[in-house]
């Protein structure tokens, strides 16, 4: 028998009793959770029920009958289509509160070892304008938040540059401003797609593969540097110039200027050669008294400012005295492990990405640093009896894994060269309380720190300091 399609319905003035995951609150119609999206705990609303899965329902809010104390109103107009900031609508010391209980719940629910009272969340001094990278995508056939007077629209004004709609790689909504990123980042990003319309380029179509814009990627540095890049379909030299050439003339402030040519099905252009067009094939960043070289594909963190306060944490964790021996898992393009460089005997960094191996050891010596070392590979493959034979036994391990987390191998060999100390950073407290509770057989969990990297989203980081249990401290050699 053909399964009956589910049929939208709608649940009048029901109370949202929580924030849930994936940004989304928490409702409750009988024995069944009904996850909404855009609703802020406190609020009475009338829910439309859009999508059920198993014990789930899935729904949004159609009206608000009895606000929440802790609803604030939007300040982007985008909000309710764009998926980039789905808490905007929640007061922030709210959205801190969520974030710290999101963490706990993680400790609680998944990792179920003992813990100490967390240190208050650090919350970032920016709400806006924070970010240091957007990612922007044209499109042929913007998305409409309404179909009123679709059919006299001029064929010009279908064409878009935004973000992807949430869970739709084919639909891109045209943004008018984002508050995202500091200016000139919506100036240069609105001029370039009028520069395109006006000059009558093809705009990308995500079925057909067509058109001649594909991407732009706005770069910033904390130091007032800035990076765009253009990604175009074909090596068509007369239009990249012409349009590359506007740019520079009326962006003056743009310091590193490329483009790529990505004729392939999918936007990821880290496989692909990156051009340089005019100023230098990198951003210069800082942190504290260390310099970083940013190119157009290294990986850095998204808010510079609250970067600075993670790190802190991590370094005044890991107490380090100049004696010992840091090891850095998941280092990246080495930024915490420079960062913690003055203070350490010497540090090892290991990383998955070569490239970023790269980045880590120029970043290296362009500081003068001589006591780090860099290493890439899968973690579980390098970071070996080999390595640390050669370097000798960690004293320190800091990890700041992807989100889903550290390999359970890593986790074995860190329990079974047991370093004093662990400092664990994670953007994914689900992941990162699963592995501590593999590592409790031999650490205690002894400070946590939850920090909001990410104001108006319901992510959060967080770092939990692990201490070798005295009975396993008399048994390392």
């Amino acid at each position: 028998m053909r399964k009956r399609k589910f049929q939208p319905y709608l649940i009048p003035d029901i109370l949202i009793t929580n924030a849930g995951s994936e940004g989304k609150c928490v409702a409750r119609e009988g024995e069944k959770v009904v996850l909404v999206d855009f609703a802020v705990p406190g609020d009475r609303a009338d829910i439309l029920v859009t999508s059920t899965k198993k014990k789930v329902n899935f729904g949004r809010v159609e009206r608000i009958v009895t606000p929440s104390p802790q609803r604030v109103a939007p300040f982007c107009s985008h909000f309710g289509t764009c998926g980039g900031c789905k808490w905007q609508q929640m007061d922030y010391s709210a959205q801190l509160m969520y974030k710290n209980q999101q963490v706990l719940d993680a400790f609680e629910r998944i990792g179920k070892f003992s813990f100490p009272p967390f240190l208050p969340i650090l919350g970032s001094a920016n709400t806006q304008g924070y970010r240091n990278k957007l990612e922007y995508s044209f499109t042929d056939r913007k998305w409409l938040t309404t179909l009123d007077g679709k059919e006299a629209m001029e064929p010009s004004a279908h064409l878009g540059l935004g973000f992807h709609i949430p869970g739709r790689f084919d639909k891109v909504l045209d943004i008018e401003h984002c508050y995202h990123q500091p200016e000139p980042s919506n100036a240069i990003r609105l001029a370039i797609k009028k520069f395109a319309v006006d000059a009558g380029y093809s705009f990308h179509n995500a079925h057909s593969q067509e058109g001649f814009m594909r991407n732009i990627i706005i770069r910033n540095s904390s130091i007032g540097e800035w990076m765009v890049v253009v990604v175009f379909k074909e090596n068509d030299q007369p239009k990249i110039t012409a349009l590359l050439d506007f740019v520079k003339e009326q962006f003056p402030q743009i310091t590193s200027l490329l483009y790529v040519i990505n004729g392939k099905m999918n936007d990821t252009i880290h496989d692909l050669p990156v051009h340089l067009y005019a100023g230098k094939p990198y951003l210069v960043e800082q942190l504290e008294d260390r310099i970083f070289h940013i190119g157009p594909n290294s990986f850095f963190q998204t808010n510079s400012a609250q970067t600075l306060v993670l790190y802190d944490v991590a370094r005044s964790f890991a107490e380090l005295t100049g004696t010992e021996n840091v090891y850095d898992l998941y280092t990246g393009v080495g930024t915490i492990a420079l960062y913690v460089a003055k203070q350490a005997k010497q540090v090892i960094g290991i990383e998955y990405v070569a490239q970023a191996i790269e980045d880590a050891k120029h970043n290296a010596n362009l500081n003068k640093v001589t006591n780090c070392h860099f290493y890439a590979g899968d973690m579980k493959d390098v970071f070996t009896d080999t390595l640390i034979g050669q370097h000798g036994k960690p004293d320190v391990v800091i990890a700041d894994p992807p989100r889903a987390g550290m390999d359970e191998k890593v986790i074995q060999k860190i329990l079974e060269h047991a370093p004093l100390k662990l400092v664990y950073v994670s953007c994914n407290p689900a992941t990162q309380a699963r592995d501590i509770a593999l590592l409790t057989e031999k650490y205690d969990v002894t400070k946590v720190q939850p920090v909001d990297m990410f104001p108006h989203t319901h992510h959060v980081e967080n770092v939990a300091l692990l201490t070798l249990k005295q009975s396993d401290d008399s048994r390392r050699v």
